[in-house]
């Protein structure tokens, strides 16, 4: 656990950072985009702290959830707001999902799925 929350507070620092850096630069601030992302997360809690590790970091927020049914997933709508290629916003998503499954469900949660 202290792994992924390490790595979400580096990730929330940088977003700031990007941020300030993007509000006192010359020209557009935003490039944003909203994009579906289909979740790998099963449970309440990692669908819950997947939602709330998007949203607090800077530059990304949550929008809506649609419930998964027995052979869909549940899916979260992100607002991205520096990111208008749909592409690296899912890889950026995808890579936080990798960590925190990683978290809940141990490091060879991969060979188990």
């Amino acid at each position: 656990m202290l792994r992924y929350v390490a790595w979400l507070v580096g990730q929330v620092l940088a977003g700031s950072l990007a941020v300030a850096r993007r509000a006192l630069a010359p020209g557009p601030f935003a490039e944003p985009s909203i994009v579906a992302f289909p979740l790998r997360c099963a449970t309440d809690l990692e669908v819950t702290w997947m939602a709330s590790s998007i949203t607090i970091t800077p530059g990304t927020l949550v929008v809506g959830t649609a419930h998964g049914t027995d052979t869909e997933p549940v899916t979260v709508f992100v607002h991205s707001v520096f990111e208008a290629d749909r592409a690296s916003v899912h890889a950026g998503l995808r890579e936080m999902e990798d960590r925190l499954l990683r978290m809940t469900r141990g490091p060879r949660w991969e060979e188990a799925a």
